[in-house]
């Protein structure tokens, strides 16, 4: 493949009918696009289709805007959801956290490192506690602090941010506040939360004590997208480590935040390269 050369991700889901994937595949084959990565999904109960491929134009016959006219024609026809973007057209992405650091350290490692396909574009925090971390990473730090009565006002703060950035993905990595229902809608299916237990087990706070309470002989952590009802949005990614009855509440938290963090920047990675669809309170992977 000649340096020249684009690649590009295609995700789609529909209802699952027949000639979805001859006509679509079909379609790239005309057009001369060189399939690299496909996979795909048939859902028996969900009755969805869903599809992931990358392909290049090192062999197209006709310019990507007039392929992109074709797809959209048999997307119409198909009732599709889909994407459509070049792989090197990385999504922008937005962190929230507040005082703990852990999850917000490995993912800015791993984009610094150009392990996460990414944009990060910035971090909005409650508290100053994260701008030394931020700023060494030569990034904005956005200090936008909230009270009860100034949510409202805060809120629209961190959506003219990202505004005002283009951005794709808001990831809360570990933002210790409560978004409004309005706020959710918003942000629906372009934010991802990271809750510090196995999900549906110990929703809400202090999920390691009601954990150790129940003397669990494994804690996890989940990564999810953001939905107003509180830790029971879609899964995408979940962590875990067995514990026994010697661990302390302490040493749970301590443990706790190396399954958060790898959960959480598995689960934006994963967003980020197309490969996570919504179906219904479910995700699909591919």
């Amino acid at each position: 493949m000649s340096a020249d050369t684009t690649s590009y991700i295609l995700s789609m889901s529909c209802a699952d009918q027949l000639g979805v994937v001859s006509r679509s595949t079909g379609l790239l084959a005309d057009c001369g696009a060189f399939i690299t990565e496909i996979s795909n999904f048939s859902d028996q109960v969900s009755k969805t289709f869903h599809l992931r491929c990358v392909f290049d134009d090192r062999q197209m016959t006709m310019p990507f805007e007039t392929f992109k006219e074709r797809f959209a024609s048999l997307a119409s026809s198909y009732g599709m959801q889909y994407t459509l973007r070049s792989k090197e057209q990385r999504p922008k992405v937005l962190i929230a956290v507040s005082h703990y650091d852990h999850c917000l350290n490995v993912l800015l490692n791993r984009w610094h490192s150009d392990t996460l396909p990414a944009d990060i574009v910035g971090v909005v925090s409650n508290h100053e506690t994260c701008r030394a971390l931020t700023e060494f990473y030569g990034l904005p730090f956005h200090f936008l602090p909230i009270t009860k009565e100034t949510k409202p006002e805060q809120e629209r703060q961190i959506l003219d941010v990202m505004e005002a950035n283009d951005v794709d993905l808001l990831v809360l990595a570990r933002y210790m506040q409560i978004l409004s229902d309005e706020m959710c809608s918003r942000v629906a299916g372009r934010a991802i939360n990271i809750h510090h237990s196995f999900l549906p087990g110990f929703k809400g706070a202090k999920p390691y004590h009601q954990a150790y309470e129940r003397g669990v002989k494994v804690i996890g952590a989940t990564a999810h997208y953001v939905t107003a009802d509180l830790d029971e949005g879609p899964i995408i990614v979940q962590e875990v480590r067995s514990i026994d009855h010697e661990t302390s509440i302490q040493e749970m938290v301590s443990l706790g935040r190396d399954n958060e963090a790898t959960a959480l920047s598995h689960a934006v990675r994963l967003h980020c390269e197309d490969r996570v669809q919504l179906n219904g309170q479910r995700t699909v992977i591919l």
